[in-house]
C-alpha cells in the first residue's frame, strides 16, 4: 500500500516537474509578443513616414499651384 502511494506521488511529481521544465509554450508566447511589437513599430514608422511625405507633397503642390496661371 505504501509502495503504491509512493509510486503515485512520484509519478505526479515527475509530471508536474516536466510541465515546469517544458518551455515550448513560453517560447511561442515570447515570439508572439516580439512579432506584435515589431508589427507595431512598422505600423508607427509607416504612419509617420506617410504623414511626412503627405506634408512635403502638399507644400510642393501649393508652391506649384501658385506659379501656374
Amino acid at each position: 500500500m505504501l509502495t503504491n502511494l509512493y509510486m503515485r506521488m512520484q509519478a505526479v511529481w515527475l509530471t508536474f516537474r516536466s510541465r515546469l521544465e517544458n518551455e515550448d509554450g513560453v517560447i511561442a508566447t515570447e515570439y508572439i509578443i516580439m512579432l506584435v511589437l515589431v508589427a507595431l513599430a512598422i505600423i508607427a514608422g509607416a504612419t509617420y513616414l506617410g504623414v511626412q511625405i503627405n506634408n512635403k507633397l502638399s507644400s510642393t503642390g501649393d508652391s506649384v499651384s501658385g506659379i501656374a496661371p
